[in-house]
């Protein structure tokens, strides 16, 4: 075990652990806007930076990446990150202006209104060409958009890649192909899940989702009849749990038979802690 002194106290932590974790685990706040406990850190957004001295030298590191290998000491709001965040809130509150996660940070950090990092008003894409009207599918997000990738990674851990970042610069930004609505997309919503800023829109009415322009018909429990996922959604979970249902693979969702006893997570759990129950002959 490694003796990391935080803020003039001091806590243990494994080699290897990186230091956001370690103030996370002692309740130390450290502000982040890219980290997310399900997909491994990005350090796309900044924000989680610390000062770490080790022996004469200290530098500043993004703490949700920066493994620890010795014992050292790290400050977590010295006079140096405060500045340093505030610069960054000043230029993610530049490109995203609405969104009151970002505002609430903007808040706490004082960060005043700027043109310091307003790009011109005549932005041109990657071309040299005056940027595109928004397509169907990039209508869906918002300005509160800081490019954390996370829905970008979240979408690609699923194997679909329907969305990804394009253009660069000023310019750059997340979007589906052409900005147009994708057919790889299966309606799942993870994007829009593990957006910090709520920047994807995803609604949900009449028994459809609605998601970058496309809509997606949902599919409902068998047991509490409450619409759960869309067609696409769920062949894909049976893809990923390497399952087949009445050759499921290959058949086109659209036209794919469903079970009769389709159950959302709830039921299903419900159902097996039944079936363990009976089993040593419990009552659920």
């Amino acid at each position: 075990m490694l003796k990391v002194k935080i803020n003039d106290k001091t806590y243990e932590a494994e080699k290897g652990e990186f230091i956001l974790d370690v103030c996370r685990r002692n309740r130390i706040l450290v502000p982040t806007l890219c980290h997310h406990d399900g997909i491994a850190g990005l350090g796309a957004c900044r924000l989680c930076v610390v000062e770490v001295k080790e022996g004469k030298n200290i530098q500043v590191v993004v703490s949700c990446i920066y493994p620890l290998d010795r014992d050292c000491e790290v400050f977590t709001e010295s006079e140096t990150i405060k500045k340093i965040r505030k610069t960054i809130l000043s230029m993610l509150k530049t490109r995203a202006p609405s969104g009151d996660r970002l505002a609430s940070l903007c808040q706490i950090y004082g960060v005043e209104e700027t043109k310091r990092f307003t790009p011109p008003n005549a932005v041109k894409g990657s071309s040299g060409k005056s940027r595109k009207t928004p397509g169907t599918a990039e209508k869906q997000l918002s300005s509160s958009c800081v490019l954390c990738g996370l829905c970008v990674k979240a979408c690609s851990s699923l194997g679909t890649g329907a969305i990804s970042t394009a253009e660069r610069g000023v310019t750059k930004k997340i979007s589906t192909p052409y900005g147009e609505p994708s057919a790889d997309c299966i309606g799942c919503g993870s994007c829009a899940s593990v957006c910090p800023t709520k920047a994807i829109e995803c609604t949900e009415s009449g028994g459809q989702r609605t998601i970058w322009g496309r809509k997606f018909k949902l599919i409902r429990c068998y047991s509490c009849d409450t619409a759960f996922a869309t067609k696409e959604e769920y062949f894909r979970a049976l893809e990923k749990a390497d399952l087949e249902y009445r050759d499921a693979r290959a058949v086109a969702p659209d036209h794919a038979p469903l079970p009769e006893d389709i159950l959302c997570d709830v039921c299903r759990k419900k159902k097996s802690a039944g079936v363990f129950a009976a089993a040593f002959g419990e009552r659920v």
